[in-house]
């Protein structure tokens, strides 16, 4: 059993799942297998940096990116904590209240069609997050790493679920919510392994599946690149609606105007506030809706989604920002990102034993020392102030049970102060 357990989590990274094996009645039935796919997605970073180092001799991942990416992950993933995703909850209610037909959950034709509709419901999510601005706001998070690589690829938005549930609900008129939600995981975990420049070319299967190489041409800021290839699994979806492009010049990767910052909340929400600082620079009520629903790059004057004249031009001999920073600091940073990560896998392994309370109490450290962290990174003057602030916290919660050490001899000093807090 544990072995069928490995090889269905193996296989569910590449879409090699059967009908039979991931097909279920009732949504309770369904696996969590983004959650299951930590795992996996650990090993095949380790073998990505292995790999990567033997072809290249220098590493493919950055502590300071791969930090910033890795806390990107977490923090999108911090709401489910409190409540069930958007996009199944809405699917449910529209399912529950107004389907036309109920398709059969055991049917393979029922589970072929959802493959087909989550994903040609994901290429238009995607689409439409690079040609709405407020929309934009959101996905801007997952591309604004200088490099690609796996990490890259868990470097999400904690706000792109909040509006990308509507485009999936035309299929909870017929399609059951379990199917549904087996194909959303599936479709999201296959999208991790294709970030990757180890990975170039897959031949035949280029013309049909969306690979590393066309989605390196995704994350390009070259102007060839820009708001192209946005398949999910299936790259036909760009070859029939005019938005694909094959890869070509050397692709420099990360965001049109680099961010250069590795603090995570700025990460995740500076360009709403560009946003809303550019929408008060023009009078008109028009203008000022128009910076939000029209193209990143629009202005007055300009057409619906703007243009790229203003873009700076990439040589391809850019350099990704990558600051210099004491290997004592990178070490303290990495032992440290490792323990909120345990204190993150244990909230979501133990959350229906605790109260929201606690819940909330320990999102708001995840979140305070992945922001510390990306001081830290940024080397902020104020970081050494707020990363004292976070260990007394720490420290406080260890005191009191509501976190575990990694190791029980990391106990011993709160332990001790129990222990002399007795005595008095």
């Amino acid at each position: 059993m544990e072995y069928d357990s490995v090889s269905r989590g193996a296989r569910a990274m590449f879409f090699m799942l059967t009908p039979n094996e991931s097909s279920f009645e009732k949504v309770e039935d369904v696996p969590q297998y983004v959650q299951q796919a930590t795992p996996f997605f650990v090993g095949l970073m380790t073998l990505e940096l292995v790999v990567g180092f033997l072809k290249t001799g220098a590493p493919v991942i950055t502590i300071s990116d791969g930090i910033t990416s890795l806390s990107a992950g977490m923090v999108s993933r911090l709401p489910l904590l409190l409540m069930r995703g958007c996009e199944l909850s809405a699917y449910m209610h529209v399912w529950n209240h107004y389907r036309l037909v109920e398709l059969p959950w055991d049917s393979a034709w029922t589970w072929w069609f959802t493959f087909l509709g989550v994903d040609f419901g994901y290429y238009w999510v995607h689409r439409f997050a690079h040609e709405v601005a407020v929309l934009w706001a959101a996905h801007q998070v997952h591309h604004s790493s200088e490099y690609y690589n796996l990490t890259t690829a868990l470097r999400q938005s904690v706000t792109q679920p909040f509006t990308s549930w509507v485009f999936y609900l035309p299929m909870a008129l017929a399609v059951p919510p379990s199917i549904f939600a087996v194909h959303i995981q599936l479709n999201l975990l296959y999208q991790f392994w294709i970030h990757t420049e180890l990975i170039r070319d897959l031949g035949p299967l280029e013309w049909i599946l969306n690979t590393p190489k066309h989605h390196r041409v995704h994350h390009g800021r070259n102007l060839y690149c820009i708001d192209k290839n946005y398949g999910g699994i299936l790259i036909i979806w760009d070859r029939l609606f005019g938005t694909f492009a094959q890869e070509a010049n050397q692709v420099v990767y990360g965001l049109v105007f680099p961010i250069k910052r590795f603090e995570i909340l700025y990460v995740q929400l500076h360009y709403y506030l560009y946003l809303w600082k550019k929408s008060k620079t023009y009078k008109t009520i028009s203008n000022k809706l128009s910076t939000f629903l029209n193209g990143p790059s629009w202005k007055p004057g300009k057409r619906r989604l703007g243009d790229h004249n203003d873009n700076p031009k990439v040589t391809g001999k850019e350099v990704p920002h990558n600051p210099s920073w004491s290997l004592p600091v990178q070490i303290y940073a990495v032992i440290h990102f490792l323990l909120v990560l345990k204190t993150y896998h244990d909230l979501f392994e133990n959350k229906m034993i605790l109260s929201q309370l606690t819940i909330l109490g320990m999102t708001g450290y995840v979140l305070l020392t992945l922001t510390s962290l990306g001081f830290l990174i940024d080397q902020r003057p104020s970081s050494a102030v707020l990363e004292l602030f976070r260990c007394v916290v720490m420290m406080t919660l260890l005191r009191y049970n509501y976190m575990k050490p990694l190791a029980p001899s990391l106990a011993v000093p709160t332990e001790s102060t129990e222990g002399a807090d007795g005595k008095v």
